[in-house]
């Protein structure tokens, strides 16, 4: 029955991904906790799990050429050794998983919160964006090592939390390059939310060992198909309820996680 409810559970979040562009990991990590997972189990399956459903989007957006591959290299540049490291730290400093559950949980807690702002300010951001004066001028001026040090923060985080890869990294993208089109902050977030939930994924595995393989496979079979369907059920539904309310779901996740 496990495996059924896993099945449905990978669908669930698949549909919702396809249907709000939100993304998998602000909702399956919570979901898998709230199914028994525990915390590190759940963090680490879904960072492969995030790797394995965004990978077929880096080749259709480079296709479109939507992929700005110098911004990926600078966040990646950040953003994969402070995931290894971040990986190695827990494995060096903790000695079971039991001992660092609670930085898991309060920093999933964190950009659950983020998450739930960056959706529900998605618009207000844009507009802040396009303000070349005072303050946001000096952000766009000095762009490239904020994206840098930006990365090794979402290394981190990502890393701990398996959330924030997508939209924090996007919310990023929209403020410091009002010049990208909204195409090619999606492909450019995608193509380094790949490699570094990937990273992230195989840190959890190697020094940790927190990855289900049997989870992760049925995660997959749910959630493959459900996204096509997402997609194509996307126009038809009204996202501008949508959105605000998965929002307002993963604010109060946050609130619950960060707050345990």
């Amino acid at each position: 029955m496990d495996v059924i409810y896993y099945i449905l559970a990978g669908a669930g979040v698949g549909l919702a991904v396809g249907a709000t562009g939100v993304g998998g990991g602000s909702l399956m990590t919570p979901l898998l906790i709230l199914f028994g997972i525990p915390y590190n189990v759940a963090i680490g399956t879904d960072l492969l799990f995030a790797a394995a459903t965004k990978a077929s989007g880096v080749a259709a957006h480079q296709k479109l050429g939507n992929i700005n591959w110098p911004l990926v290299m600078t966040l990646a540049a950040g953003s994969i050794p402070a995931s290894i490291i971040t990986a190695l730290l827990l494995q060096t400093l903790f000695q079971g998983a039991g001992d660092y559950q609670d930085l898991l949980t309060h920093s999933l807690g964190l950009m659950l919160i983020a998450t739930s702002a960056v959706i529900l300010f998605k618009k207000r951001l844009q507009k802040a964006s396009l303000n070349n004066k005072g303050v946001m001028a000096s952000v766009h001026r000095h762009g490239k090592t904020i994206t840098f040090i930006s990365g090794i923060i979402l290394g981190v985080l990502v890393t701990l939390s398996s959330v924030g890869a997508g939209a924090f990294c996007a919310a990023l993208l929209l403020i410091l390059y009002p010049q990208l089109k909204a195409m090619q902050v999606v492909g450019t977030d995608i193509a380094h939310a790949v490699p570094l939930t990937l990273i992230a994924g195989l840190g959890h595995l190697i020094f940790l060992g927190n990855i289900d393989f049997v989870l992760l496979g049925c995660l997959l079979a749910g959630s493959l198909p459900a996204i096509h369907l997402g997609s194509r059920l996307a126009a038809k539904l009204p996202n501008s309820v949508l959105q605000p309310t998965l929002a307002s779901l993963l604010l109060l996740l946050g609130l619950k996680f960060a707050f345990l």
